[in-house]
């Protein structure tokens, strides 16, 4: 009797069954709509141009060939734009980190005296700023044009990732396990050191991520506040790349043969997808290592 109820309590009814295949359904075309242009990004880049400008790959490459990967070796700024790009990544992560873990775990002490008042301050530069013309002149003033430090420095802090940072300290460090601490004599450099952050590996990891993404993938600062091309990230050096090979392929195209012209326009158009690969390599790379941590560490920050 007792299993013959259990089976009855668990039998699941037809609604249910339905809204199960129906959500089913429903998150898997989501997931091919997010998976495969990045899929048909990495089969073009592989294939034929003139199979690819005529629309012939859409499920897997045909005539694999390497000519746009190639193309891009030609240009050496390729690899100083990858080195710089690094170096701007890194630096500017690690100094993110550095002011974002700290300031969100000052902010999450009730102890501290005026924690309000910053945290509004902190808001109150989320929507409004000087403007353009203004900032550019204070970074000149810095002297901080077309150096390094113009693409780290001024982006400090992003206050919406220092929101979820304190409230992921606020809901995960509990205010026991510091006092107890304190009754052992530790202080709060020492709490913070020994303790929150040895607990806070989710959220490092996913600040890290973010901002990582952040600067690899930023272009405007570089765009607006640099003007040397040996300074130039990635970003730029691919923009540059493009529009080079645009120029040059308008230029030629008098004193090319026709099937010779062809080519060289169908290989531009491939070479969009390679730069898009090699552009985006690193994160591929890195990111298996760290989404175990996604949800973890956005959902316990996140306000409920």
């Amino acid at each position: 009797m007792h299993k013959k109820a259990a089976r009855n309590a668990v039998k699941r009814t037809n609604a249910e069954r339905a809204f199960d295949i129906v959500n089913t359904v429903l998150m898997v075309l989501v997931a091919l709509l997010c998976f495969y242009p990045i899929y048909f990004t990495v089969i073009a880049s592989f294939s034929d141009p003139t199979s690819v400008v005529t629309g012939k790959v859409l499920l897997y490459p045909k005539r694999i060939t390497l000519d746009s990967y190639k193309e891009i070796l030609k240009y050496a700024s390729i690899l100083n734009g990858y080195k710089n790009t690094l170096i701007y990544t890194s630096c500017g992560t690690l100094y993110n980190l550095l002011l974002l873990i700290p300031a969100a775990y000052a902010l999450s002490k009730k102890v501290l005296k005026g924690r309000r008042l910053l945290m509004a301050y902190f808001i109150f530069t989320m929507y409004f700023n000087g403007g353009l013309i203004p900032y550019f002149l204070q970074l000149k003033k810095l002297g901080m044009l077309n150096t390094m430090w113009v693409l780290i420095i001024p982006s400090a802090l992003n206050v919406y990732n220092l929101i979820i940072t304190r409230t992921f300290f606020e809901s995960s460090i509990p205010d026991t396990l510091c006092e107890a601490a304190k009754i052992d004599g530790a202080g709060e450099f020492r709490i913070f050191v020994q303790i929150a952050l040895p607990l806070s590996g989710a959220i490092v990891a996913v600040m890290a991520l973010y901002h990582a993404v952040a600067h690899w993938n930023s272009y405007f600062s570089a765009l607006l506040f640099i003007n040397k091309p040996e300074l130039y990230p990635l970003q730029l050096v691919m923009r540059q790349i493009l529009m080079t090979t645009q120029f040059q392929n308008e230029e030629m195209m008098s004193g090319l043969m026709v099937e010779e012209m062809v080519r060289r326009k169908y290989v531009a158009e491939t070479l969009k997808y390679a730069l898009v690969i090699l552009a985006n390599l690193p994160i591929f790379v890195v990111y298996p290592f760290v989404q175990k941590y996604f949800v973890k560490g956005v959902l316990i920050g996140a306000i409920k």
